[in-house]
């Protein structure tokens, strides 16, 4: 039996500047000129994706000009740190808890390289007591929303009473790249944004906050790395993503999904899921795989039409959303990410 883990609080963060589809679009036709010219049909990336705006840590005119890895880097500890604070004094805030309060930190992102980690930059300024204990994670790319609330529960749950915060943070936006004019290149400025969320949890008194979390479980197909994932060079990361994503996962997200409702003890046909909305495409291939119907994760669409993929922490964005909107009961949260991996994690949503 699983000592209960609640959720104390969930809060987000996105950066000030907002990139609109459309001139998202017209600046990606004049970014990457011979891409539109040899593949016309990349336009309707922009106007398929379901996104309307994202935000950006920088000006959509800072990706005018080439930038190497260094500036690529100033911009994503200096956005990222920003982000961290301001979602975790949000959450806090909302738990009524003070940052001395806080035993771990769990640091989940993939967009960037700190060392030392973001946690460490922020400790002075967010509060943070000298002998926290810190754990970043890189890596996880889109499943590190999921998979970083599951590494903080058992953290929790492994010591009775203590504060577990878990912050991911990704700055997407800088795989913006002019030097490169691949389709993924194309895709990347039709779907990524920024943001940030904050979770608090403890374990030890069922009951308290705003839902409690149960089982996790993992799933990696073997000889998937070419799905998604990172290339790195000198100038900074580059986005891979293979088009076949979407047949895959209305092919092979089924079994690993229901196998992982049945040993959470859920009943299959009211567990709500709650999904990390990548793209259009994909959000309609987990609906096809799952047999949920066409539109069923409304929620996931809401947010990927206001902040575009903003890899781990979009399914927080989504729960945070869904939870605001009087989501009580049985919930499983799901994402999907490079390696290739699903990872899932059972809620029960609602004040005790």
């Amino acid at each position: 039996m699983l000592r209960p883990v609640s959720l104390l609080a969930l809060a987000t963060a996105v950066p000030p500047h907002v990139i609109d589809q459309q001139q998202a679009e017209q600046r990606a036709r004049e970014m990457f000129a011979p891409a539109f010219a040899r593949f016309p049909q990349l336009a309707e990336v922009f106007t398929n994706a379901g996104i309307a705006r994202r935000h950006s840590v920088r000006p959509i005119e800072w990706f005018d000009a080439p930038r190497d890895w260094t500036e690529r880097t100033k911009a994503y500890l200096d956005g990222a740190a920003e982000l961290f604070t301001r979602a975790s004094r949000a959450a806090l805030d909302r738990a009524g808890l003070k940052p001395e309060d806080i035993d771990t930190v769990v640091t989940v992102s993939s967009t960037g390289i700190a060392t030392p980690s973001l946690e460490a930059r922020v400790a002075g300024d967010l509060g943070l007591r000298p002998d926290c204990r810190r754990v970043p994670v890189f890596g996880l790319g889109c499943a590190g929303g999921v998979t970083g609330l599951a590494l903080a529960s058992r953290l929790a749950r492994a010591e009775p009473g203590s504060v577990v915060l878990m912050v991911a943070v990704e700055l997407c936006t800088l795989a913006f790249r002019l030097d490169r004019g691949g389709k993924e290149d194309v895709v990347a400025t039709a779907l990524f944004g920024d943001g940030a969320a904050a979770a608090l949890l403890r374990a030890g008194q069922p009951g308290e906050g705003i839902a409690q979390i149960g089982a996790a479980a993992e799933h990696t197909w073997p000889g998937t790395l070419d799905i998604m994932g990172w290339s790195v060079d000198p100038i900074g990361f580059g986005v891979l993503l293979s088009r076949a994503l979407p047949r895959f996962v209305e092919e092979r997200l089924a079994e690993p999904a229901r196998r992982f409702v049945d040993d959470a003890g859920l009943a299959q046909a009211s567990a709500r899921y709650l999904c990390h909305p990548g793209g259009a495409k994909v959000l309609t291939a987990v609906e096809a795989a799952l047999a949920l119907g066409d539109g069923t994760l409304a929620t996931e669409r809401e947010v990927l039409r206001d902040f575009g993929n903003m890899s781990a922490p979009s399914v927080l964005f989504v729960l945070e959303r869904a939870l605001a909107q009087g989501l009580t009961g049985a919930a499983v949260m799901s994402a999907l990410g490079p390696g290739f991996t699903a990872s899932f994690l059972a809620l029960e949503c609602g004040r005790g």
